[in-house]
């Protein structure tokens, strides 16, 4: 797991809006889109539309994650904590 991943994975325990994360971390939109992209191809994380509506259709996030919210999966969360 990167720096990156951990940090992101840090601020998922709940779930949290684009904005939010990118105002906690401080990164660019390149940065943390790629990032969110590398967590939910390992199943590290989820996508909502809204706090009670995940997105289980395939999604670009470059195109959508703007407007999606994230949380940590158990597996991500897993990952997370045992390092």
């Amino acid at each position: 797991m990167s720096d990156d991943e951990f940090d992101l994975l840090d601020e998922l325990y709940f779930v949290q809006p684009y904005s939010i994360l990118q105002e906690a971390l401080g990164w660019e939109d390149k940065q943390l889109l790629y990032t969110l992209g590398l967590l939910k191809e390992k199943g590290w994380i989820k996508c909502f539309t809204s706090p009670d509506q995940e997105c289980f259709d395939a999604i670009s996030l470059y195109e959508m994650g703007k407007d999606l919210l994230y949380l940590a999966t158990k597996k991500g969360l897993m990952a997370h904590n045992t390092l």
